[in-house]
């Protein structure tokens, strides 16, 4: 994850619309990375209780981390979309960033479950 988010980077860091082709060429995103993420999220899912509302952040220290690790993703996601429909990075790479922070989320629950933490529901205050 850590190099993909290092490729995530140099995408960014080269405009489609003015890089040289060499530039372009060497920061290429492709699909596979997102593609294995969706592997990865199912792969965990299939050991988790379904999910049937919505869940706090919380469940132990790795829990939260994870939790925490995902907001940060999503926040970087929403910078990336006005690049990509700017036409200045590959729409991969937002595709990416989005299945990484579903990624943290299932680790995230995963996490709490190994480490016999409960998920907390959301309840609307009254």
């Amino acid at each position: 994850v850590q190099c993909m988010l290092q490729d995530v980077g140099s995408n960014i860091a080269t405009p489609l619309s003015s890089a040289r082709e060499a530039h372009l060429k060497r920061t290429s995103f492709s699909e596979k990375p997102v593609l294995e993420l969706e592997q990865w999220i199912d792969s965990y899912s299939e050991q988790l209780p379904p999910l049937r509302a919505f869940i706090l952040p919380v469940g132990g220290k790795s829990s939260a981390a994870l939790h925490f690790s995902r907001a940060v993703c999503r926040r970087a996601e929403r910078c990336v979309v006005p690049l990509v429909q700017a036409g200045e990075a590959d729409p991969n790479v937002a595709k990416y960033l989005n299945r990484l922070s579903d990624y943290l989320f299932v680790l995230a629950r995963y996490a709490a479950m190994k480490e016999g933490k409960e998920e907390k529901i959301y309840t609307k205050p009254e």
